[in-house]
């Protein structure tokens, strides 16, 4: 009589289980369709028990409790990784799991303009909500964390290299920096390092420098030869007389740099200091820097614009002179 029992318990105990095995394998079965995505965000700090529950909200697993056991039977509870994810119904709960601790989050592709300013990133990335802007522009800005990035500066224009990255939601702003700082240190070269220093010129003068080439001209083939026109006045302490550096230090800019605004005191005005501003006024790409490494040999020491985003280059004042009344009229007094 016991035996019978003892079988009749354990057929009971197995087909208990089977049953909870069916269940619970329907359970964790995909809810729908490939096509139907849904985005996730998953925010910092929050249980896997929330995480489950905001997958259930949105459609995409059938069971919070099932995949909470699932969650805890594969040790992955714990290592769920915040960020922003892209679902779609057709995905397995345990596909979804592992996007989630491999930390597969959603990138987003952001071209960095060359010659756009500290300011204008900042802009940028929170036009795209990947970065609130105030706080972009206190990192660059924050001595602590500059001097984390092995750099002696006050703040980070000119370091934040123009390219094409690949940034999360919820990125913070030091990684995002830390990115374009990298970027900039792998383009600065070894030989590009050594040509700094046959010129005398360390490489924070030479990223000032390459980001005022950058702003004066948008031609590539002009780049070297106002390289070899400012390189021609800093030999010879004649200022730089360069619009954008003026421009940089206006609180307010309109588009329509007026005649006083060239005899403001600031070390950026170069129509009143000689030499180069105190540090750059933009974030220069590789060819303003490779201008500003290797002027063309020339004698012209003026240009001015023709409004067609080319310039006109002179050798004397007499020539610049003419080419700014032909160009730009009678009011314009501009020398470089």
């Amino acid at each position: 009589m016991f035996k019978p029992c003892v079988s009749v318990v354990l057929l009971v105990v197995v087909l208990v289980v089977f049953g909870i095995s069916v269940v619970f394998y329907a359970q964790l079965q995909p809810v729908g369709q490939a096509t139907r995505v849904s985005v996730v965000d998953i925010p910092e700090g929050v249980s896997f028990s929330e995480v489950a529950r905001l997958l259930h909200q949105r459609q995409l697993i059938k069971s919070e409790r099932a995949f909470v056991w699932m969650g805890r039977l594969f040790g992955a509870d714990r290592k769920i990784i915040p960020g922003e994810y892209e679902f779609h119904g057709g995905m397995e709960p345990v596909t979804i799991l592992s996007k989630m601790t491999k930390g597969e989050v959603i990138q987003y592709v952001v071209t960095i303009p060359e010659g756009f300013s500290v300011n204008q990133i900042a802009d940028l990335l929170e036009e795209k909500q990947l970065v609130d802007r105030t706080a972009f522009i206190q990192a660059t800005q924050d001595r602590a964390f500059i001097q984390t990035l092995s750099l002696p500066h006050k703040k980070l224009e000119g370091y934040l290299f123009p390219d094409t990255y690949h940034f999360t939601r919820h990125m913070k702003p030091e990684m995002m920096i830390k990115a374009m700082v990298s970027r900039l240190k792998q383009t600065v070269s070894d030989e590009y390092e050594a040509r700094a220093e046959e010129l005398g010129m360390p490489m924070h003068h030479v990223l000032t420098l390459a980001s005022v080439i950058e702003k004066e001209t948008a031609r590539p083939q002009e780049r070297p030869l106002i390289s070899g026109v400012f390189h021609n006045r800093l030999r010879r302490n004649i200022p730089l007389q360069s619009d954008p550096t003026v421009i940089y230090d206006l609180n307010q800019f309109d588009g329509n740099l007026r005649k006083e605004d060239l005899s403001i005191e600031s070390p950026y005005n170069t129509y009143v200091v000689v030499g180069l501003p105190p540090g750059p006024i933009a974030n220069p790409g590789k060819a303003a820097i490779h201008a500003a490494l290797y002027p063309v040999s020339t004698d012209y020491l003026y240009f001015v614009s023709r409004n067609d985003g080319s310039h006109a280059f002179s050798t004397t004042l007499a020539e610049h002179n003419q080419a700014v009344r032909k160009y730009q009229g009678p009011q314009r007094r501009r020398s470089s």
